[in-house]
């Protein structure tokens, strides 16, 4: 049986990015769809449920925040169509709230489009690997991963994407010391200088979330993270 040919819906108001952008896509062999604007994207991110959006930050009707914001909102009884955002933005800050919002991933403009590809291609793999996982329960937390959820005593986690993509790597390597470089590999399937900041950021809000149980990733000083056996 011939392999479902990815959609990726592209939503930029740049109209030269938005075509180089597709132009790529397609010459990698993926079925694009575009959007101009926040509406419209919105619309046919409801409508066409892609593999993977390609979100700018700013754009008119609606921004690509408050766009983001919606669309896991409205997917909490499903799989969310992964979310990277484009943003001229580069401060730390921008990219924190992305991520509270339910973005995966993030491209900084101006872009290396070949950089673009490599996070694509990363994000799609992990959405193919989603499916058939187990529950796993230890700390007195639960795992699911076919549900991509985690819970503590049946109360499920208002968890991200990443940051529940994190905590799974933790847990499924328990007893092991994960260094940044591993995590930026596996979980957001690439590895780049300087990225090593996004990795606390996100651990330390993991935490947060896990209040009492947080207790169970540990830091090794020098080396990085590990969850308890």
């Amino acid at each position: 049986m011939e392999a479902k040919q990815p959609v990726i819906l592209v939503v930029e108001d740049d109209e030269d990015i938005r075509e180089l952008v597709a132009f790529s896509l397609e010459d990698e062999g993926y079925r694009v769809e575009q959007a101009a604007d926040g509406l419209k994207g919105l619309e046919l991110a409801e409508s066409l449920r892609p593999d993977l959006i390609i979100l700018d930050l700013m754009l008119p009707g609606r921004d690509g925040l408050s766009v983001c914001r919606e669309l896991n909102k409205k997917a909490a009884d499903a799989m969310p169509s992964p979310i990277l955002m484009l943003t001229a933005r580069g401060e730390e800050m921008d990219r924190i709230v992305g991520f509270e919002y339910g973005a995966d991933d993030y491209v900084v403009k101006p872009f290396n489009i070949r950089e673009l590809m490599l996070r694509v291609r990363a994000i799609l793999r992990r959405r193919s690997m989603d499916n058939g996982k187990r529950i796993i329960t230890r700390h007195g937390i639960s795992l699911d991963q076919q549900g991509r959820r985690v819970s503590i005593d049946g109360a499920t986690l208002d968890l991200t994407a990443l940051e529940y993509r994190i905590f799974e790597d933790f847990f499924l390597n328990a007893g092991r010391i994960r260094t940044r470089e591993e995590l930026l590999s596996s979980v957001w399937g690439y590895q780049f200088e300087g990225y090593e900041r996004t990795v606390d950021v996100h651990i330390a809000r993991l935490r947060r979330k896990l209040g009492n149980a947080a207790q169970c990733i540990e830091t090794v000083r020098g080396m990085g993270y590990r969850c308890k056996e």
